[in-house]
């Protein structure tokens, strides 16, 4: 059987998950990256919960990397609005670079530490 693109993200999506999880203290900030869009969560894994989340549908911005860091600084600020110092980063499978990179330095720009 081959494997399509999105069943190896899968595979290395369960893999990333099997070692981190978000606690109350420490959330866990997921990323899910569409063809169109980016779609950013932040859980706690203990009550299954999502306490924050953000999308790139309603950004102006011009590049998909400025619409990323744009929705990092929006859920950084929701953060701090929660109380919330610290989380932990999913970044679901995908490669850490371009858009994925540019919302976990949106939010490091908010004063969170990821």
């Amino acid at each position: 059987m081959t494997m399509t693109k999105n069943d190896k993200r899968i595979v290395r999506h369960r893999r990333v998950r099997a070692k981190i999880a978000g606690t109350e203290a420490r959330p866990r900030l997921a990323v899910f990256r569409s063809n169109k869009f980016l779609y950013v969560q932040v859980i706690n894994d203990e009550t299954a919960t999502t306490i924050a989340s953000t999308d790139t549908k309603s950004s102006k911005a011009k590049t998909p990397v400025e619409r990323a860091q744009e929705a990092g600084k929006t859920i950084g600020e929701a953060l701090k609005n929660l109380k919330v110092e610290s989380v932990v980063f999913d970044r679901g499978g995908f490669i850490y670079a371009g858009a994925v990179k540019a919302v976990a330095e949106g939010v490091r720009e908010s004063g969170i530490t990821v």
